[in-house]
């Protein structure tokens, strides 16, 4: 079995990567971390995991409910860094010098370049040299330079939702450059720190837009749908232009982001049908086991708990627009469950282990 260690296992996306790890057959939790509650054991502060089973084949326990939060990682084979951007940074440091491989979820080294991560993050990067070697975990589009990497930039969850919406028409370039996205998530996409705007009665019963001056995940869309049209051979004359409009929505999990796009006319003059689309989106995403194109809008529930993304892509023959609506679990492949997939491909081991689980619905 593989060794883990979390750093900073009190947050959202920990108690996340705690849950599914539970259920992994590999991965072993060894070493916890968590300022906030360095001392106690994990079942103080999530009890729940007194419910956790040894593995039926090897009578172990993947987590340890009265492992001891510590200050600093112990040495193990690989970790999931669950802290802010900027702290993120300076622990993987740490870790990847003495040999531990890390599976990033902040924003630190999502994006390629450091001058546009030092303007949306509004402060200077601390480990640029890296950037060179972190490597974008989505693995539906660097699987294979996942596996020979040490270090995996987890993406963000509007940016999973919408690139994985859009890659299959920018990477073929069906699409012009003029792009929207209308992205809705739910209120533990915050973090678990309190905040006046996920304060119950202020977000219950209310819908709102937040970000509308340009939202730090939108250079990390921009970037991944660039580098597909390129590589798809179709790049982007003069680069896209984005409108990324996220939105706050009274509900505990789940993104859903509609997109739209320009489509562009063939060599007769005639556009793709929405049948067409959906057909050259399932070929796309051949044997991708958690991105499944739909023949209905779907439904953020469809999604709960689960690693799956579901896409329906359909066209507008009045505008000649496609748009696209795409779903998923913001804590899941948004988050712990993509970051899992990762570590599976870093330690070389079955993509899907321990992530096989439908969504919850209702």
């Amino acid at each position: 079995m593989r060794t883990v260690s979390i750093v900073n296992v009190t947050s959202y996306t920990a108690l996340e990567l705690l849950r599914l790890l539970t259920q992994h057959p590999e991965f072993i939790v060894t070493s916890v971390t968590g300022r906030s509650a360095v001392g106690k054991r994990l079942e103080n502060i999530f009890p729940q995991l007194h419910a956790v089973l040894p593995s039926p084949d090897r009578n172990v326990l993947a987590i340890d409910p009265a492992l001891v939060i510590t200050d600093e990682a112990e040495q193990t084979d690989l970790a999931f860094v669950c802290l802010p951007h900027a702290a993120a940074a300076e622990s993987a440091i740490s870790l990847l010098k003495r040999g531990i491989k890390v599976v990033d979820l902040s924003a630190d080294f999502r994006l390629r370049d450091a001058n546009v991560y030092e303007e949306w993050y509004k402060h200077k990067h601390p480990a640029p040299a890296l950037l060179e070697t972190a490597v974008y975990g989505l693995c539906e589009r660097y699987r294979e330079r996942v596996r020979t990497t040490s270090l995996v930039a987890n993406p963000g969850c509007h940016t999973t939702t919408s690139i994985l919406a859009l890659i299959p028409a920018v990477a073929t370039g069906i699409v012009g450059p003029n792009i929207i996205i209308n992205s809705i998530t739910g209120i533990s996409g915050g973090g678990r720190t309190p905040s006046l705007s996920y304060h119950y009665p202020e977000a219950n019963e209310d819908a709102s837009a937040y970000g509308l001056e340009g939202h730090r995940h939108m250079p990390e869309i921009v970037q991944e749908l660039e580098a597909a049209a390129e590589a798809g051979g179709h790049p982007v004359k003069d680069g896209l232009r984005l409108t990324f409009v996220p939105h706050l929505a009274p509900m505990t999990r789940g993104i859903l982001a509609t997109c739209y796009a320009d489509l562009l006319e063939d060599e007769q003059g005639r556009i793709l049908t929405s049948e067409e689309i959906r057909s050259f989106y399932r070929q796309y995403y051949t044997n991708e086991p958690f991105v499944h194109i739909v023949e209905q809008p779907p439904h953020t529930k469809w999604t709960y708990g689960s690693n799956h993304c579901f896409i329906y892509p359909i066209v507008d023959r009045r505008t000649k627009r496609l748009i696209v609506v795409s779903c998923l679990d913001n804590l899941v492949k948004g988050a712990a469950g993509q970051a899992i997939q990762n570590a599976n491909l870093l330690c070389g081991l079955p993509e899907t282990m321990g992530l096989a689980g439908l969504g919850m619905n209702p």
